[in-house]
C-alpha cells in the first residue's frame, strides 16, 4: 500500500463560522483572517494505492460553479485535483473508487464535471462511495444544509449508475478501509481509517477540520448537532492519545498530519509532519 496527500487548492471560509462560540482574539492567532474575516483552507484529499485499486477519499470543489458561486469562496493557489494526481504518476481514468465523507460541496464538488450541457461522472472508472443514511439526509436536505448540497454535485452519481453504498454493498468495499461513522457535523458523515506503515491514519474530514480545532470545545457553526460533535471528538481524539493515531487534516492550510497527546488542558497536537514523511 501507499498513500499519496492530494491538493486540490485553497479557499476561503469564515473565521467565526469556522471556530463557533471561539472568541476571535483566541483562534485569530493560529488561523490569522483577513479584512473580511475569512481564514484560508485546504481541500486536501488523500489517495490509496492498494493493489490494483487506486481509492480517492473526497476530491475537493470541482470547477463547473459559476464565478458568482466561486466569488464567495476566494479559491486560490496554483494546485488542482489533475495537477496533484499528475504529479504522482495518476489520471482520474486510473482512480477506481471514490470514497466520499459527506456531500458538501467542498467536499465532493469534483466527482462530476461538465462535458457541453451534460453532466458526468469525472472518475469515469469508478465506483462513488456514500451511505443510505446520508445519501437521504443529502438529497432531502434540511434548510441549513440546503446551499451545501448542490443537486448537480449529487444526483449525477446515481443516474450515472456509479454510486454504492458501504452499507448496502460492503462486499465490494475495499477491504483496506475502516470506517468510522460520525454525525455531529452532518448526519452520518464517514471517516476512513487506514492501517499504513503499522500506524492507523485516521482522515479527519470536518469533524477535526484543522490542529487549531483540536481542542474539544472549537465545534464549527456549521455543524448541525454542535454537543454530538463535542462527544465524538472526545471519542476519536482519545483514542487516537491513547493507540498513537495519525490525524489527516483535510482542511488545514499548513499541516497535514499530527500525532496527539493527553495534557493537563485535554488532548493536545504532539507532531506535526506530512504525510511523505511517514
Amino acid at each position: 500500500m501507499k498513500l499519496y496527500s492530494i491538493e486540490t487548492g485553497f479557499f476561503k471560509l469564515d473565521g467565526g463560522a469556522m471556530f463557533g462560540v471561539v472568541p476571535k482574539s483566541i483562534w485569530n492567532k493560529i488561523n490569522p483572517a483577513d479584512e473580511n474575516n475569512m481564514c484560508t483552507w485546504a481541500m486536501r484529499c488523500l489517495l490509496i494505492e492498494d493493489g490494483n485499486r487506486l481509492i480517492l477519499v473526497d476530491n475537493g470543489i470541482g470547477n463547473k460553479q459559476d464565478d458568482k458561486f466561486f466569488g464567495h469562496y476566494y479559491l486560490h493557489g496554483d494546485d488542482s485535483l489533475e495537477k496533484s494526481l499528475a504529479r504522482n504518476g495518476f489520471h482520474k481514468n486510473d482512480i477506481t473508487d471514490v470514497f466520499l465523507t459527506h456531500l458538501h460541496f467542498d467536499h465532493c464538488g469534483g466527482s462530476i464535471e461538465r462535458s457541453g450541457d451534460k453532466l458526468i461522472p469525472a472518475f469515469k472508472n469508478a465506483n462513488y462511495w456514500s451511505n443510505q443514511k446520508h445519501w437521504k439526509w443529502a438529497t432531502e436536505p434540511n434548510p441549513r444544509e440546503k446551499a451545501s448540497f448542490l443537486k448537480e454535485n449529487i444526483l449525477p452519481i446515481q443516474e450515472s449508475g456509479q454510486l454504492k453504498f458501504t452499507d448496502a454493498q460492503p462486499e465490494d468495499f475495499p477491504s483496506c478501509i475502516r470506517v468510522v461513522e460520525v454525525n455531529g457535523h452532518t448526519e452520518a458523515m464517514m471517516l476512513p481509517q487506514i492501517i499504513y506503515k503499522e500506524k492507523t491514519i485516521t482522515f479527519m474530514a470536518d469533524l477535526l477540520p484543522s490542529v487549531g480545532h483540536i481542542p474539544v470545545p472549537y465545534v464549527m457553526a456549521y455543524d448541525v448537532f454542535p454537543l454530538t460533535s463535542i462527544k465524538e471528538k472526545t471519542r476519536v481524539l482519545e483514542e487516537a492519545a491513547a493507540m498513537e493515531h495519525i490525524l489527516f487534516f483535510e482542511h488545514d492550510a499548513k499541516i497535514e498530519c499530527c500525532t496527539v497527546q493527553l495534557t493537563e488542558k485535554g488532548v493536545r497536537s504532539k507532531e506535526t509532519f506530512r504525510l511523505e514523511e511517514l
